[in-house]
């Protein structure tokens, strides 16, 4: 029935944000499970291969905001279809790649071309609906989003397990292509307003510095002497960059909205400790069934599923009661969700059973459902329309940032409790000491994100 209340355009606007939303976070997670084999088809370390997930997940972080401020001045549509076809033509590049050097230029082409993406579909799919469905559209678009974080590596794996890791680029490349018919042929042209038309290039580089050095010295803080100085120069950088934005007429991000905008500042916040709380939870219980329960990659992967599923058959209930009840509220409500399953996984007991660990998914799932949609929707409703793509890409990078957090709490604790041992050398004790700590903390962040949600007025 809501179908008939969608205009033709409005459905090609959904399908656009929808199938976008899905490839650009499924591509971010896609290759986990293929750095083995891509490692023995090139001959190098796991050092190098290991850029090929890095140099994306920077790319996108870093560039989302400029493009968004861009899209903002130009037109988002363009932005977008842009976007699109570069993600599309470096994932056919990928495919093709005969060097280890040709697969990471793809890779940093498709973080391009997603940070584009990132920057501009949120803010077409809100723009093309009224506040009474806003919540509504967003809960597609937001269930699609976790459904591609999270299936990531058991699609991916399916795919390089059966037919070898270049098939990861194929189905990026085919699903881009349908994506870049519906974007170019489809989509609505946008009316022309006199927006904000001038760029803060200084900003804009020290925004990308600041963001490439936090990211990456949170990633290398404990393998890498150098990490803890880039860490500290990408917050020095940060600094420098509110400083320089706070006195700039038309700045790349109006960083005073977030102490005049209380509710715009904490959606934001709370959903960098929500990613940074929840990241995790995948990569952890992974272990927990295949080193300490026995199951096979396979199988655990299909276990892991049960936390994507209810977040995509949930979320869009939850943006269509986000748009008649508090979005504040019902965030909130789902942090608090979050944090109990975070807690239940912090006392998994080494002989657990399958229906506990499968109980604790859902409830995460349900959880995520209820934060994301509405929290989005707090976020978009507290922006003007000319700053929905900066909007846009601010969300997406405190996701982007949440997940680089959370990994980063996980080889901090993992180095404290396992040095350099591996998981086949550690003792079954030795890994549920982890695993506990880790959702320990991870469940401290929640609750301090239950209360910065409550804070929103």
């Amino acid at each position: 029935m809501e179908k008939k209340k969608y205009t033709p355009q409005q459905r090609s606007v959904l399908f656009v944000s929808v199938v976008t939303s899905f490839i650009t976070t499924f591509m971010g997670s896609a290759l986990n499970l293929s750095v083995p084999n891509i490692e023995k088809d090139f001959g190098i370390s796991a050092a190098t291969v290991g850029w090929v997930i890095t140099v994306y997940m920077l790319t996108c972080a870093a560039l989302a905001v400029p493009f968004g401020r861009i899209a903002d001045i130009i037109q988002r549509k363009k932005i977008l279809w842009i976007g699109i076809m570069i993600f599309g033509i470096c994932s056919a590049i990928g495919v093709f790649s005969g060097g280890m050097w040709m697969l990471i230029l793809s890779r940093l082409g498709q973080g391009i071309g997603a940070s584009m993406i990132f920057s501009t579909n949120i803010a077409i799919l809100v723009g093309a609906f009224d506040e009474k469905m806003r919540g509504r559209v967003l809960g597609y678009s937001t269930s699609s989003t976790y459904v591609g974080l999270s299936a990531g590596p058991v699609l991916g794996g399916f795919l390089n397990h059966n037919f070898g890791w270049r098939s990861v680029f194929i189905a990026a490349a085919a699903v881009s292509a349908v994506a870049f018919y519906g974007a170019i042929r489809k989509l609505p042209e946008e009316k022309k307003e006199k927006f904000k038309q001038s760029m803060d290039w200084k900003g804009n580089i020290l925004y990308v510095l600041a963001i490439v050095a936090l990211m990456y010295g949170l990633s290398t803080v404990t393998t890498s002497k150098m990490g803890p100085y880039i860490l500290a120069g990408g917050v020095i950088l940060l600094f420098l960059f509110i400083r320089i934005e706070l006195v700039q007429e038309e700045p790349v991000m109006d960083v005073r909205i977030f102490g005049q905008n209380l509710s715009y500042a904490f959606s934001n916040f709370a959903a960098l400790l929500n990613y940074g709380a929840t990241f995790a939870i995948s990569y952890l219980i992974s272990i927990y069934l295949q080193v300490i329960m026995g199951y096979d990659s396979q199988t655990a992967g299909i276990i892991l599923i049960v936390s994507p599923v209810i977040m995509a058959v949930l979320s869009p209930v939850s943006g269509r009661l986000s748009d008649k009840h508090s979005p504040y509220i019902m965030s909130s409500i789902g942090m608090g969700f979050c944090a109990a399953a975070l807690l239940l996984f912090a006392f998994l007991p080494q002989e657990g059973s399958l229906i506990r660990v499968i109980l604790n998914l859902s409830l995460s799932g349900l959880g995520f459902a209820l934060f994301t949609s509405p929290n989005t929707n707090a976020v978009m409703a507290s922006a003007e329309k000319e700053n929905y793509g900066v909007a846009s890409s601010i969300l997406a990078t405190m996701r982007s940032i949440g997940h680089t957090t959370s990994m980063a709490i996980v080889t901090v604790v993992v180095g404290a409790y396992m040095g350099s041992s591996s998981l086949n050398q550690a003792s079954p004790e030795t890994i549920m000491s982890t695993i506990h700590t880790c959702f320990y903390v991870f469940t401290g962040l929640c609750i301090i994100g239950i209360f910065i949600a409550l804070k929103r007025k």
